[in-house]
């Protein structure tokens, strides 16, 4: 059966507490993982969350400050460590490329894994697989910074009654599927589109275009919130969103499930956080992130 889900690492933004690791976030996508944003101790808490090096098929990271990226040593060095046996491909913004060369050579360490740089430079795709398109967008930061989304490609649901409304039935039903047509009967006159799932991540940034495309009808949104309502000034002054911001594009883009996370550590009740969100109009599925919590995406809706 095919897992998608998000697993939180660590929710903290740039200074951890006793309840919130730095940054990171795993997204388990069919077989294939996706880590975002290493802060410190990711390693760790992948170890906590029961998420191993081989389970990391790409590492996107947003930007270059430290709660974002310092775990990529230790990282990059486990996957090395257990010879983890696929490429493992590494987005990142092409302007912090000295930072990343920095990162991964951090310490001595024997390499034995094939790691692929791709870095980002401008808004567009960056991968392709029969699963899912990566694309990234740039947001609004004080140091260049780049959002990334997944999308499904749309497939088709076969309706069983429509099939036998047809009278196709039994090694008919495959050949169909593969050659679109058959008897005069096509595909679309026994199937619906099935919509396929879209997943985004929105880090450091102030609102702007980037934040709305990733935004767009996603099935899950994992947005930061560092600041509440009230420090609307420090959010836009510091490159940051409020949790009205956020819980705002996410009504106007359509999600279905909204995570919160990336918090101040000024704010220690969590609870604020879902409060303001509902009364900025969000009515979906909300998730006010904790560290080692697992958040399945939604459910199909057709």
């Amino acid at each position: 059966m095919s897992v998608r889900e998000l697993v939180v690492l660590g929710t903290a933004s740039q200074v951890p507490t006793r309840h919130r690791n730095h940054n990171g976030y795993v997204l388990l996508w069919d077989g294939h993982g996706i880590l975002f944003d290493p802060g410190e101790g990711t390693q760790r808490q992948m170890l906590r969350a029961g998420v191993a090096a081989h389970d990391l098929h790409r590492i996107c990271v947003t930007h270059f400050h430290g709660d974002h990226s310092l775990g990529l040593p230790g990282v990059i060095q486990r996957i090395n460590l257990d010879r983890v046996p696929h490429d493992v491909t590494v987005h990142f913004p092409r302007s912090g490329q000295h930072f990343f060369d920095r990162l991964r050579y951090a310490t001595a360490y024997r390499e034995t894994v094939s790691l692929v740089q791709q870095p980002v430079a401008e808004d567009g795709q960056l991968a392709a697989t029969p699963s899912f398109t990566l694309d990234a967008r740039r947001l609004s930061h004080p140091v260049e910074s780049f959002g990334y989304r997944i999308t499904e490609p749309d497939g088709r649901r076969i309706l069983p009654e429509l099939l036998a409304e047809h009278g196709i039935a039994g090694p008919d039903v495959g050949r169909l599927q593969r050659e679109g047509e058959l008897r005069g009967v096509t595909l679309d006159d026994v199937s619906t589109v099935r919509r396929g799932q879209k997943f985004a991540f929105v880090m450091d940034t102030r609102l702007c275009d980037g934040v709305h495309a990733l935004a767009e009808g996603c099935d899950m949104l994992v947005i930061e919130s560092t600041f509440l309502d009230e420090d609307e000034r420090l959010a836009t002054d510091h490159g940051h969103l409020t949790v009205g911001q956020a819980a705002r594009v996410a009504v106007d883009s359509g999600v279905r499930h909204l995570v919160l996370t990336h918090f101040s550590q000024r704010y220690p009740d969590p609870g604020v956080f879902e409060q303001q969100a509902r009364e900025a109009g969000f009515d979906g599925e909300l998730t006010v992130a904790q560290d080692l919590l697992r958040v399945p995406l939604p459910k199909r809706t057709t």
